[in-house]
């Protein structure tokens, strides 16, 4: 077994509930305005966007957050490759749809660093939603990331393309597959 083919194995303690479905954009919207949530522009795109569809009915999803070098990738690794070996541990993508019940489910998320920002990295205390990659257009937001910024929680999209190597030590959430 080489060093980026370990199966990631995660425990209980890792694993959170979050119920989805039930409202409609605007009413998302609202909840996260309630909960002083932001969003940057690519979120509100996003969300705008044909690819962001909400489901009437409420389901729940099992999520859990792990970090790149989890996965085995010890160099970091590029989405395709992240996303390949997930499925191998029985992790699949999110929906869209599930960024903002996380937003609003993670209320106590950690303080993300301002200093030293690396440019084309993910942001310091970042998490980032696994979800499909709707368009090849770098101009088009690929997905979510979660983040608190000086007290203030975000919600916000991103731009990366495909060669982008994502770093041992950037954070991700991926649901759990039905089994």
């Amino acid at each position: 077994m080489t060093k980026n083919e370990k199966t990631y194995q995660y425990d209980d303690a890792n694993i959170k509930t979050i119920e989805v479905g039930g409202h409609t954009q605007h009413e998302l919207i609202k909840k996260m305005n309630e909960n002083n949530i932001f969003m940057n522009r690519l979120a509100e795109e996003l969300m705008a966007s044909e690819y962001f569809e909400v489901s009437e009915e409420r389901y729940r999803m099992k999520v859990v957050e792990l970090a790149v070098k989890d996965l085995g990738f010890i160099d970091g690794a590029v989405t395709a490759q992240l996303y390949s070996k997930a499925a191998q541990s029985d992790l699949e993508i999110c929906p869209l749809e599930l960024a903002p019940y996380l937003r609003l489910a993670y209320l106590n998320q950690t303080e993300g660093d301002e200093g030293n920002q690396l440019q084309n990295r993910a942001p310091y205390g970042s998490i980032t939603i696994a979800s499909k990659i709707f368009s090849e257009d770098v101009n088009v937001p690929k997905g979510f990331y979660l983040r608190r910024i000086q007290g203030e929680l975000w919600l916000r999209g991103y731009i990366a393309d495909e060669e982008h190597i994502w770093s041992p030590d950037d954070r991700f959430i991926f649901c759990i597959a039905k089994n």
